[in-house]
């Protein structure tokens, strides 16, 4: 029995020896490791994967003891902060407390120091009253004001810009034969039914959102790894980048991408990535800041960008600046459907005069739900490397990598064009940006002999200036209305049955648009003639009485404003001959870069050009554009020339300033209407057959 006894204790000497064994053994730094990290902290709390490598050379420790470590760390001096922070709030509280009982006691002792006695409390009641009547009196004068600045300028008192005197202009108001036939929409006899303002559909407000500190640092932690990778893009050779041809974009080899950065793949996703560089008039600071600003960043993009939006500036400082943000992209046919994402944009500055801004997608619990695109878009690490050139200029190098699927058949006019991955590829976005630069660089370059016009037209570069905002405005109008995610939307087809109308109605309540119910149709077609072709022929003056429905009398250029070294590129004021409307002329803007071209007009009435004109500002002067977008169809042709090209035609009519008015089948026939005349008369006027 002792034996057996015996026996038992030693097993137990055994089993508790193996069960040490299998513990985990825990590594402790050593103090000049724990020093040398700690300095390191202090210099980058978020190294990238080179600098972590380093440092597991130098320190004699795995890369993952190195990732671990500045996690941890970062998370023990945000707790350290927290706890300092408490601290000083109770403090501040405890303070303020304290004040607030000293200042309730004086209360109870206050006296009027006119009798010595308590003070008698004004009656709330009368006081509201007094404030009731002096507002109405304010009201009264306001709406009276305003229906004489409305009698005169069309538009309300509150949407006008601050009155200044105006220089005077040369155009002659007494000619019989100036103006325009083209109306702001035509006169249509809508039965426009009514209906609950609620019915009207707005655009979908973004739910607040809240982030820990533990999500920021999964964030930071994202954005640092997509910035390794998009730098090793950019930096890479020939067999990483495929070139396949002498012009446009490189295309990536994905068998040695894959070589490269282990990625889960998706079976049923298509993969788009291409690579760009160019030389843009533009230093790098501005660029970066233009990158960095939601709003401005629509602006240089706008037929790209539909709408973006910052959610959150997750971190800022010297190490680089974060954000959450929100983006649809486009392409200018309503036969594309937008691509929405939420995602992270990572700037940092590489090197002095060089800076890199990644973007990546990004998941938000419970918010992808909220797409209505059929198109499920994810961005791999993608952006651009900005590199500052002398005399004012920058070298763009640009990657744009995707993986997508189409949960919808991707409409068989743009199905080659998408497939190519030029659609949302790095030549388009590179082409605009070119193109908005030369604009921005012609437009602080303007001096007064730098305008073509009659006499005149235009008297200062404070006017041309003023012109040139009032025409991008324009244009950022008409791309943002040939897709809108917001509105009623009907698809129709022509009269012909040869091509889709896609129609919306919305309520413009914009200072800068007609305020009313807005339709907006468009339509897209295809046709045989080479994208300049078609170009050439819809801007220039001399073709217009052939195509315009709603004009078809001859007009002639008064001024001309060129913004960027195309010659196709340019700002034109138009007048028509020999019509009744003797107090309007159509603005017009023509551009054309690589990824193709667009020409946008709008009618406006003689007081408000004459505002942009003398160089006020002209973002309360309502506009309503039409226009077209032109692009190649994505086929070969002949000596590697495009085959054919993609035109989308857009028409806008303002049909009410009712409250409460509907989209109709005969507001609906007549869009479809001059659409269809539209699309006839320019197959007849180019010698095509239907």
């Amino acid at each position: 029995m002792e034996f057996i006894g015996g026996g038992g204790e030693g097993g137990d000497h055994q089993d508790a020896a193996d069960s040490r064994r299998k513990k985990k053994r825990y590594h402790r730094h050593t103090p000049e490791q724990i020093q040398r990290l700690e300095r390191m902290f202090r210099e980058c709390p978020h190294p990238d994967e080179k600098t972590r490598n380093l440092l597991s050379r130098e320190l004699n420790l795995h890369p993952r003891q190195i990732k671990f470590w500045f996690q941890n760390r970062r998370t023990q001096m945000k707790a350290q902060h927290e706890r300092a922070d408490n601290c000083a709030l109770r403090v501040e509280n405890d303070k303020i407390r304290c004040e607030n009982i000293a200042i309730r006691e004086a209360l109870k002792n206050v006296i009027c120091p006119t009798c010595g006695g308590p003070p008698v409390n004004e009656d709330p009641f009368f006081n509201e009253q007094k404030l009731r009547i002096e507002n109405a009196q304010l009201k009264q004068e306001l709406d009276r004001v305003s229906s004489i600045a409305a009698k005169y300028m069309g538009r309300p008192l509150a949407q006008l810009p601050p009155m200044q005197p105006m220089h005077a202009s040369s155009l002659d108001l007494s000619m019989s034969n100036f103006g325009s036939h083209v109306i702001p929409g035509p006169s249509l006899d809508l039965d426009l039914l009514p209906r609950t303002s609620s019915s009207v559909i707005t655009d979908i407000p973004f739910a607040p959102m809240s982030f820990s500190d533990m999500d920021k640092s999964l964030m930071a932690d994202c954005a640092a790894d997509a910035l390794n990778e998009l730098i090793r893009l950019l930096q890479g050779n020939e067999s990483l980048w495929m070139k396949p041809s002498s012009e446009g974009s490189e295309i990536l080899n994905l068998d040695a991408y894959n070589s490269m950065f282990r990625r889960p793949k998706n079976p049923n996703a298509r993969i788009e990535a291409s690579r760009n560089a160019s030389v843009v008039i533009m230093n790098s600071l501005a660029l970066v800041d233009m990158f960095m600003d939601a709003n401005k960043w629509i602006e240089i993009f706008p037929t790209i960008v539909s709408k973006a939006r910052i959610v959150e500036v997750i971190s800022s400082g010297q190490s680089g600046t974060l954000l959450l943000m929100y983006e649809e992209l486009q392409v200018l046919s309503s036969l594309v459907p937008t691509r929405q994402l939420y995602f992270l944009r990572f700037c940092q500055q590489v090197e002095p005069g060089s800076w890199a801004i990644v973007d990546v997608s990004y998941d938000i619990t419970h918010q992808e739900g909220h797409f209505s695109s059929p198109c499920k878009a994810l961005r791999l690490p993608s952006g651009c490397l900005i590199q500052d050139m002398p005399d004012g200029y920058s070298k763009v190098t640009w990657v744009e990598h995707w993986e997508v699927e189409e949960k919808a058949p991707i409409h068989q006019l743009y199905r080659d064009l998408i497939c190519s991955g030029f659609a949302f590829g790095a030549e388009r976005w590179l082409s605009s940006l070119q193109r908005i630069c030369e604009r921005i660089a012609c437009s602080s370059m303007i001096s007064a002999n730098s305008t073509q016009d009659l006499g005149g037209v235009i008297p200062s570069p404070e006017g041309k200036r003023s012109m040139m905002k009032l025409s991008q405005r324009m244009v950022n109008y008409f791309c943002s209305s040939i897709n809108p995610s917001n509105g009623e939307q009907l698809n129709t087809l022509s009269a012909t049955h040869d091509f889709e109308v896609r129609t919306t109605v919305h309520r413009s309540s914009d200072p800068g648009q007609p305020n009313g119910l807005v339709i907006s149709a468009s339509a897209t077609i295809c046709l045989p003639i080479s994208p300049l072709n078609v170009f050439n022929f819809l801007r220039d003056e001399r073709y217009r009485p052939q195509w315009d429905v709603l004009n078809q009398n001859p007009v002639e250029e008064i001024a001309h404003i060129s913004n960027g070294s195309h010659p196709g590129n340019c700002i034109s004021l138009l007048r028509a001959y020999n019509t009744s409307q003797s107090n309007m002329v159509i603005l017009q803007e023509s551009c054309m870069d690589a990824s193709g071209s667009l020409v946008v007009y709008c009618p406006v009435d003689l007081p408000a050009i004459n505002i942009a004109m003398s160089g006020e500002d002209p973002s309360y002067i309502p506009l309503l554009p039409y226009g077209f977008t032109i692009s190649s169809d994505g086929r070969p042709g002949n000596e590697g020339s495009p085959a054919g090209s993609l035109i989308t035609i857009l028409f806008q009519i303002l049909v009410s300033n009712l409250s409460s008015a509907r989209m109709n089948q005969e507001s609906v026939a007549t869009v479809n209407s001059l659409i269809s005349s539209t699309v006839n008369q320019i197959k007849t006027s180019l010698n095509i057959n239907s």
